[in-house]
């Protein structure tokens, strides 16, 4: 049989398996409608200087984040305003 290598993230869920608790059908959906608004389906190409990018970019870094998942949280941030 073929050992499967997980990934840092699923050898986490591995990890800590007993820690997560059930969770009634109604909270599962509420969930799972979340995670729906939250898929990226549409493409956005804009034009922005050069300096605002790095600026953003040092942000997200020193949030632990990648650039575009941030520009992404502040516009949706922005729209649920």
């Amino acid at each position: 049989m073929r050992k499967i290598k997980l990934t840092k993230e699923e050898q986490w869920y591995e990890d800590h398996m007993d820690e997560f608790v059930p969770v009634s059908k109604d909270e599962f959906n509420r969930i799972i409608q979340a995670i729906e608004r939250k898929k990226k389906d549409m493409v956005l190409n804009i034009r922005v200087n050069s300096w605002d990018i790095a600026q953003l970019k040092e942000k997200a870094r020193k949030a632990g984040i990648k650039y575009q998942t941030f520009i992404t949280e502040i516009l949706h941030k922005v729209a649920q305003s």
